[in-house]
């Protein structure tokens, strides 16, 4: 007898599926709200991509003003309560950045969740859903051997991915326009022992190595002096040594730049510099092809930076990312799509739900480059992106909301992704209690309850002079 064979049966309100930046927007916003909420996610904790290392890009707009705020702010409030950030801080080349403390991000998750009651669900993968009539009526889960099918009023993608929606038979896009390439992805590790000051007096000695490629336009002022002056920064660079290197056969990654996050640990940063190329983030093999991969390019590129760079002679390995970091698969079909022409123009529509604000940056999928554009100012995301156009009650968050290519290269920023999630939550939480399929919500009520929880919506909203 299989004593494993039945399949429990669970009920919610609200279920989202993927505990990063866009389910964790969403999950805390619709139980604060008076949904019962469940989050569902494969890892041991919550906070995905905002728990590996990498930095909260652009709370501010190109010119220093404070476009996204509500529960991302929130969150950063606390972390700076608890030592675990700096606040915002302007930057030439990511509009501003919020440098974090990964593990203090996740215990500030989980806070968030039991303070509004979200029940997770952890270590469990989404293995399939039940479309009846073009309406998602339940998701099918399994962990540690057991099959869980649970019902919902309304459904949230925030996998990224987009698993659910594919599973779901969603239309969706995936890849450059042009060609079908994916931006590739990373592995996050952390070292210690880093010199921050002797890597600036190189830096200083060497101002060429903050030189970037024609493709990355970035605004001047990025300099040695402007790193050196906040432990809040972000590093680009070492395009000249990076080249050298590799001709001499020195340098065991894919890309033409080292990126740094310096952490809030003295001696401690975050590299983001492995880059698996051809790569597709939805294909198991190739998953399992880009975490190998990944981990053998990690002592050489230690070795790299110890015999070659200033400052980073006495680093060691201290973490790893426990998954991949996967920039860019599927993006799914929505009501509306957000376009190209109308973030570089800077549309800000009646039903914006939030606004996006980072450079467009769109890291090659086959080569060493990335391309950078400046935007002028913030641009709005629509309600309509976050609803399947062929799936009943299935919203979507994070990056896998509709949006065209190029918008990509901007929305998939974290801070963005919490706060398209903080409305996706509000408007499934109206859904429940209007019993309403979440595309016949009124996007103007969602609009008013997110500006009284402190969202930016418009630039009439905007802050002038951020606080960085």
């Amino acid at each position: 007898m299989d004593s494993g064979s039945s399949r429990q049966v669970i009920r919610t309100q609200v279920l989202v599926l993927g505990g990063g930046a866009g389910g964790v927007g969403a999950a805390i916003a619709a139980a604060r709200e008076g949904a019962e909420t469940m989050i569902v996610d494969r890892q041991g904790f919550l906070g995905g991509n905002m728990t590996i290392g990498l930095p909260l890009l652009a709370f501010l707009d190109a010119q220093g003003r404070q476009v996204t705020r509500g529960l991302a702010q929130e969150l950063v409030d606390r972390l700076i309560e608890l030592g675990g950030s700096f606040g915002h801080r302007e930057c030439p080349l990511h509009n501003s950045t919020t440098v974090i403390d990964p593990n203090l991000m996740k215990i500030v998750v989980f806070e968030k969740m039991k303070e509004y009651g979200v029940k997770p669900l952890l270590h469990c993968e989404i293995i399939g859903t039940r479309v009846e009539n073009g309406e998602l009526k339940s998701v099918l889960l399994k962990g540690k051997g057991k099959e869980m099918e649970v019902f919902a009023d309304v459904f949230v993608d925030a996998t990224g991915d987009g698993d659910v929606a594919y599973m779901a038979g969603a239309g969706f896009e995936k890849g450059q326009y042009a060609n079908g390439e994916t931006q590739p992805p990373t592995l996050m590790f952390t070292v210690g022992g880093f010199d921050l000051n002797t890597f600036m007096d190189f830096l200083e000695e060497h101002p060429d190595e903050l030189k970037h490629g024609s493709s990355m336009k970035i605004r001047p002022g990025y300099t040695a002096g402007f790193l050196r002056a906040s432990e809040n920064h972000v590093f680009v660079g070492l395009k000249n040594t990076i080249s050298k290197l590799r001709r001499e056969g020195k340098c065991p990654i894919d890309r033409d730049t080292i990126i740094y996050i310096n952490l809030p640990r003295e001696g401690y940063i975050a590299l983001n510099c492995i880059r698996i190329l051809n790569f597709d983030g939805t294909s198991i093999e190739e998953l399992s092809r880009g975490e190998t991969e990944s981990y053998l390019q990690i002592l050489p590129l230690i070795r790299m930076l110890q015999e070659n760079i200033p400052g980073f002679e006495h680093i060691y390995l201290s973490s790893i990312a426990p998954f991949l970091g996967i920039r860019e698969t599927r993006r799914v079909i929505g009501k509306q799509m957000i376009r190209e022409n109308a973030a570089v123009n800077g549309v800000i529509p009646e039903d914006t739900i939030a606004l996006g604000s980072y450079i467009i940056d769109i890291h090659s999928g086959s080569g060493d480059s990335t391309v950078i554009r400046s935007l002028a100012g913030p641009y709005g995301i629509t309600y309509g992106a976050t609803l399947s156009k062929d799936v009943k009650r299935l919203m979507l968050s994070g990056r896998c909301i509709s949006v065209d290519p190029v918008v990509f290269g901007s929305s998939r920023v974290m801070p963005t992704c919490v706060a398209v999630g903080e409305a996706v939550g509000i408007g499934a939480a109206l859904a429940v209690k209007q019993r309403k399929d979440p595309a016949d919500v009124d996007v103007q009520a969602i609009r008013r309850t997110l500006r009284e929880r402190g969202a930016i919506l418009s630039m009439e909203d905007v802050v002038p002079n951020a606080q960085i």
